[in-house]
């Protein structure tokens, strides 16, 4: 199994949903003659709330393990500098 298999599949998932979403509002909106049910509309938004949860929680994860990453190197090329004006 591959290491980004997770991420994959959550992306695909989002994907579908969003899809899934649009196709049935369309669908309901053309037989129903112009007009879009309340069932179909909390479907839809059901389906963006889950696309967004999973597209926003990944790019905040990337997002703070870019900052942590950001802070230890800060922290590390400061060390090494300081070690390096010590020895001199």
């Amino acid at each position: 199994m591959l290491a980004d298999t997770k991420e994959r599949i959550q992306y695909a998932t989002a994907i579908a949903m969003i899809a899934s979403a649009v196709l049935m509002a369309f669908i309901c909106f053309f037989l129903n003659h112009y007009k879009v049910e309340e069932t179909v509309l909390w479907y839809v938004a059901q389906c963006l709330v889950y696309a967004a949860s999973i597209f926003g929680i990944s790019l905040a994860i990337k997002t703070k393990m870019g900052e942590v990453k950001n802070e230890v190197k800060q922290y590390v090329d400061q060390e090494l500098s300081s070690k390096k004006d010590e020895g001199n």
